[in-house]
């Protein structure tokens, strides 16, 4: 009877100890994370980290946002913003996008150091009065969220030379393919790319707002 109640305090023993160690595990990778002082810098469509190698830059533009004013790579000089890409007509993943996009500008409403911009893959449809309409229903600030339309060529090229938002064209340089991903991109202040999320995903979410703290030490 002895040995059973040791065999059983011994187990007991072991799962806790095992408990300890996961838990341990998972906070020593969020400190790890914490205590990391820069982020790296992404220069090739495979999204390898590099660092301190400033290579690749998001090129100038010039689009029209949901209010018809003009948006160029000028409004976002200086700052830190996340950008994607989305159609209002889109009923799969782009509402969790808007979603998404929500929770950061909620976390960063009274940051004017933090934007945002959304480019339509449909330019053809999404004007400005469309996107006016899509703003108002998902709640957009217009004063930190730009919802942007324009030359269909422009965006597209933009979208893959400028963010590498298209894994289709990578792989089939088609340039007709239309373009749908999932990816929140992270530019720094100087805009070089600094990061690469799902979107979709709330703990990728997560680990951008992490990320944006690291970020924020640029300014």
């Amino acid at each position: 009877m002895k040995s059973n109640n040791l065999f059983v305090i011994g187990i007991l023993w072991t799962v806790i100890a095992f408990s300890g160690c996961r838990h341990t595990s998972t906070t020593h990778d969020e400190i790890a994370e914490e205590k990391i002082a820069q982020l790296p810098y992404f220069n090739s469509p495979d999204f390898t980290p590099e660092w301190n190698k400033k290579v690749h830059k998001i090129p100038d533009f010039s689009f029209l946002n949901q209010n018809g004013k003009p948006v160029t790579n000028t409004t976002y000089t200086g700052k830190i913003y996340v950008a994607d890409f989305f159609f209002t007509k889109c009923p799969g993943i782009c509402p969790k996008l808007a979603k998404s996009m929500n929770i950061l500008q909620d976390a960063y409403a009274s940051d004017p150091d933090i934007l945002l911009l959304s480019h339509t893959v449909m330019p053809g449809h999404d004007s400005i009065p469309v996107l006016a309409e899509y703003a108002k229903n998902n709640k957009v600030d217009s004063t930190k969220w730009n919802l942007v339309t324009g030359n269909k060529k422009a965006i597209y090229d933009i979208a893959r030379a400028g963010y590498f938002a298209d894994e289709d064209f990578i792989k089939t340089q088609d340039e007709t393919s239309f373009i749908h991903t999932e990816n929140f991109v992270l530019i720094g202040p100087e805009g070089y790319i600094r990061g690469v999320y799902n979107g979709t995903l709330p703990v990728d979410i997560q680990r951008l707002q992490r990320h944006i703290s690291i970020l924020k030490k640029e300014l």
